[in-house]
């Protein structure tokens, strides 16, 4: 019997499944094989405690990432106070309890593949 993760799926993000806007930035979205890949675009002046913050009414981020960064500089602070920044190249995973910003004047464009499902979602 074949199931629909039997099946070979081809998606791009250039007509994404679902499209989410907030304050300086914006995430796309594919499903594929249940997975969702989202496509987060960060401009300069993006800070997660900020634009995204008065969306999910948490006190830091709540999702856990696991990101491909494509594209400029974001620099992370966890609740437990340890930092690191992160650039084009990097792979990253962020457990839940975090802040980021974008450094500098390029936009951050990352690939996540774990925390997109509900970012910056409504409730």
């Amino acid at each position: 019997m074949e199931t629909a993760t039997d099946k070979m799926e081809k998606k791009s993000m250039a007509q994404p499944d679902e499209k989410r806007a907030f304050d300086k930035g914006k995430v796309e979205l594919v499903n594929v094989g249940g997975v969702a890949f989202g496509r987060a675009t960060l401009q300069p002046g993006w800070k997660w405690s900020t634009c995204v913050k008065p969306i999910v009414n948490t006190e830091s981020c709540q999702a856990s990432h696991l990101q491909y960064h494509v594209a400029g500089r974001l620099h992370v602070r966890m609740d437990d106070g340890s930092e690191e920044e992160f650039g084009p190249g990097d792979v990253s995973h962020l457990p839940p309890g975090h802040d980021a910003w974008v450094v500098g004047n390029e936009p951050v464009v990352v690939i996540d593949v774990t925390g997109m499902s509900n970012y910056a979602k409504k409730d």
